[in-house]
């Protein structure tokens, strides 16, 4: 069937008035209800594939939390240094702040396409691990190509999709590739039978390499990257690698310094409050309430599907009420919640992780979304990379943060709700930037040349 082209604009787009009101089968209308009428097959088959390769990068990120407990036992790692660890396999992401602007240079396709092979063939290496310090270093290299592709999805589909629909996109690009967590949740309730344990878990990394010329052929280039590419082709064409990567980077920087301040002071408040609290839930579960292995997967399967629903709610009413407020309010909700989560009953304990997982991944929506709409096309993929590299160094000050204080307390249902305030600051900051619902992605970044 011939479907209309993509370009991520309103005008001239041809309609097929059947295919309207009917769900493709990886969008359950029940769960994450109707597509809106502005989206055609077209953008449903760049929304879908780009969904289905982040799939895997959410079933990797899902491994350490769940499995922390079993990693940390295997190698034997002190519980008084589970922050220092992990802050040192997030501090893995900072080389993605050197790819990343390669993406205004050489094209989102080619880049998210490289970023699904390296997170691959990291989670591989991973399962081959025999120290804590082999650990640290595959998931280091592991890290960088997950927030590569997880930041050139966003552009791809803010560029892709209508801008009446856009937050509601970036909202089910979240939440139907976070099925990658219920994956990794359901094969995590087989570790005790599994020949090699956690171990076996990282090996099925290797799938993504296996469906790589699937990928291939289904994932073009954005529509508003060629029209980009075409009108500043001198810049595009055989220029040294080093300054096909400073300059984007040096423009995002000069041409919008307040709005780049800006977006990293949200990114890294938002992911230290973030990382810190669930970096731990699956891990304080099993410690602290002596859960078994499958209790935390049917936390994580059941509850996390009320919680992935976050990410549409918060896209609908971002592209509905706006930006400013739908992000404060979820970003607000996530400290007391937190609280609640480690220090109240055990029988609260599902529903007030979904309630951390709806509040977070909400809030993530709203800040990807304005950091893809808030610039240029020619500076699109820098901003991604920022926001990649503030999220990174957020998230590991909050970690080595709690890790410093673990060594004087250890106690972490009492440390770890209190550095999840810093997201209500990052809830404030939303309210520096301008409202970007249903604007053209044009009229927002100022000119596009």
């Amino acid at each position: 069937m011939n479907v209309p082209p993509t370009g991520g604009s309103d005008r001239g787009r041809r309609r097929l008035p059947a295919y309207w009101g009917r769900n493709p089968w990886w969008i359950p209308p029940h769960l994450l209800g109707r597509i809106p009428a502005e989206i055609g097959p077209a953008e449903l088959k760049v929304l879908g594939f780009v969904t289905f390769a982040l799939l895997f990068e959410h079933f990797d990120t899902s491994l350490l939390g769940n499995a922390l407990k079993y990693i940390r036992e295997d190698l034997g790692i002190a519980e008084t240094d589970l922050g220092y660890f992990q802050m040192l396999i997030r501090l893995g992401a900072l080389p993605a702040f050197l790819i990343v602007p390669f993406v205004d240079r050489l094209g989102r396709r080619r880049l998210f396409l490289l970023s699904m092979v390296g997170l691959s063939i990291g989670t591989v290496l991973t399962a081959f691990s025999g120290s804590a310090f082999q650990f640290v270093a595959c998931q280091m290299i592991t890290r960088t190509f997950v927030l590569t592709a997880s930041a050139i999805a966003v552009v791809i589909v803010a560029e892709e999709l209508p801008a009446s629909a856009r937050g509601w996109g970036i909202g089910m690009l979240a939440a139907v590739s976070a099925i990658g967590h219920g994956l990794g949740a359901v094969m995590f309730s087989l570790i005790e039978i599994l020949p090699y344990g956690w171990r076996s878990l990282y090996a099925m990394g290797a799938l993504p390499l296996l469906l790589l010329p699937i990928f291939r052929r289904q994932i073009r280039e954005t529509a508003r990257f060629r029209a980009h590419l075409a009108e500043r082709a001198h810049l595009a064409e055989r220029m040294e690698p080093g300054i096909a990567w400073w300059g984007p980077v040096k423009a995002f920087a000069s041409e919008r310094p307040q709005r780049a301040l800006g977006m990293a002071a949200l990114a890294a408040t938002a992911s230290l409050g973030h990382v810190v609290v669930l970096s731990f839930t699956g891990y304080f579960v099993l410690e602290y309430h002596a859960w078994e292995a499958y209790q935390l997967s049917l936390m994580v399967i059941f509850a996390g599907a009320v919680g992935v629903a976050g990410n549409v709610v918060a896209g609908r009413l971002a592209d509905r009420v706006g930006r400013r407020l739908v992000g404060f309010i979820f970003l607000a909700v996530f400290p007391p919640a937190s609280w609640l989560f480690y220090n109240g009953p055990g029988w609260t304990l599902t529903v007030l992780w979904a309630v951390l997982v709806f509040t977070m991944m909400g809030g993530n929506v709203i800040i990807r979304a304005l950091s893809s709409e808030l610039f240029p096309t020619s500076h699109r993929g820098t901003s991604t990379g920022m926001l990649v590299l503030m999220e990174t160094l957020g998230a590991a000050f909050g970690l080595f943060v709690l890790g410093t204080l673990q060594q004087q307390s250890g106690d972490l249902a009492v440390l770890i709700p209190a550095i999840s305030v810093v997201t209500l600051l990052a809830g404030l900051l939303i309210f520096l930037f301008p409202e970007t619902r249903q604007r053209e992605l044009e009229t927002l970044s100022g000119s596009d040349a």
